[in-house]
């Protein structure tokens, strides 16, 4: 087995969070190597909707979505399961860019700012003597200061490290698609159906994406995608009417299983983990590709004042931990509620008409599941 040495940072995954903090820290002259094993760019299950909170950021990293074309969106929607309508305006707003254009931005930002990319599957982590060893299928050991966990919502590195999260089926699954229809730029709706939630928006390439979140049990009771649209999720007129008037782009639509919203570490065997490998909101809240990216700087942060020998391995640690749960935690148990609100068809009628009556209140509840606009340091530039 060939052993590799002198890398600084092993990031494990080429997601958002993955390629986000391997362009930070290459910015800062650090010696990173990100390993993914699929290849760039592809279309992924995702919202594909980000809150602006972390624009500012992204634009410092020199990504700027909206030159790209991404859709400014300002307007939110909501319906319950039975159609009722509440309208609103997104505190921050948002911009809607396919995961197909934006990883695909960051993959050419991060190889522009000399990130080793390897495409292989690792298949352990081992941390021993205050140094990493990576290893992976395809027979190689490369050896770290750093190991970023940035591999995904559930992974065999999950089974391997015996994390508690992944001993739990997650009883979730998700779809996604593509559509060709009319669709405000402006908007982004979450219409509610028997079981789960379906968000819309358009993105840079005037697609409307719909992604949607359902329980197993109420999707297995169907027989595939198209009669579980037209059975469950048209009982909501407003989804009945997109899947009418819309001409689909895709072959056929993305969808994933065994999703967990159960709570994960951030740290694991001294590896700091980013994105949905350390915890996923719910997609009601619309807001995991800005957490999953805001993650992705925190860590970068501290494992700069680490290598710079600022502060301690334990320090690091300690410092991202309390970092995170402070940005993340609040948000996280917000949108389990507000899921659970949804999830109860009562509960959620009762809850619209409640915010019917107090607008104002809208906009308070969704701040409490998203971040603020930061000030960008100087660091980095």
């Amino acid at each position: 087995m060939k052993t590799q040495k002198d890398i600084d940072v092993i990031v494990i995954g080429g997601g958002l969070a993955g390629l986000t903090s391997a362009i930070h820290l290459a910015k800062h002259h650090t010696q990173v190597l990100l390993i993914e094993k699929n290849t760039f760019p592809r279309h992924k299950v995702c919202g594909e909707y980000i809150s602006n909170e972390v624009l500012p950021y992204l634009r410092s990293l020199g990504i700027d979505p909206i030159s790209e074309g991404a859709k400014e969106i300002r307007k939110i929607n909501i319906t319950t399961t039975k159609s009722h309508l509440i309208e609103g305006i997104l505190p921050l707003g948002g911009f809607g860019i396919s995961r197909y254009k934006l990883d695909e931005l960051l993959f050419q930002k991060a190889k522009e700012e000399g990130v080793q990319i390897l495409q292989e599957t690792v298949d352990n982590i081992t941390f021993h003597n205050d140094l990493f060893s990576v290893f992976t299928k395809e027979g190689k050991e490369i050896q770290s200061k750093i190991v970023i966990g940035a591999f995904g919502k559930r992974s065999n590195l999950d089974v391997k490290m015996n994390r508690k999260f992944i001993q739990k089926k997650s009883p979730y699954l998700a779809v996604k698609a593509h559509v060709k229809g009319d669709f405000p730029d402006d908007l982004v709706a979450l219409h509610n159906f028997k079981g789960g939630y379906c968000g819309v928006s358009k993105v840079e390439t005037d697609a409307i994406n719909l992604c949607y979140i359902s329980s197993f049990s109420s999707f297995k009771k169907h027989k595939n995608i198209d009669e579980f649209q037209k059975e469950v999720l048209s009982k909501n007129s407003y989804l009945k009417d997109i899947f009418e008037s819309t001409s689909p782009l895709f072959e056929k639509p993305l969808s994933i299983s065994q999703i967990s919203f159960e709570t994960k570490s951030p740290i694991e065997n001294h590896m700091l983990m980013c994105g949905d490998t350390a915890g996923m909101i719910h997609p009601l809240c619309g807001n995991g590709m800005s957490m999953a990216i805001r993650s992705a700087e925190m860590a970068s942060e501290e494992i700069l004042n680490y290598l710079e020998q600022k502060i301690s391995r334990k320090e690091l640690e300690k410092n991202y931990l309390r970092n995170w749960n402070k940005e993340f935690k609040t948000r996280l148990r917000a949108g389990h509620f507000i899921a659970w609100l949804f999830r109860n068809e009562f509960i959620s009628e009762l809850s619209l008409s409640f915010l019917k009556r107090a607008p104002s209140l809208l906009p308070k509840i969704i701040r409490l599941t998203h971040g603020k606009q930061k000030y960008v340091s100087s660091r980095h530039l």
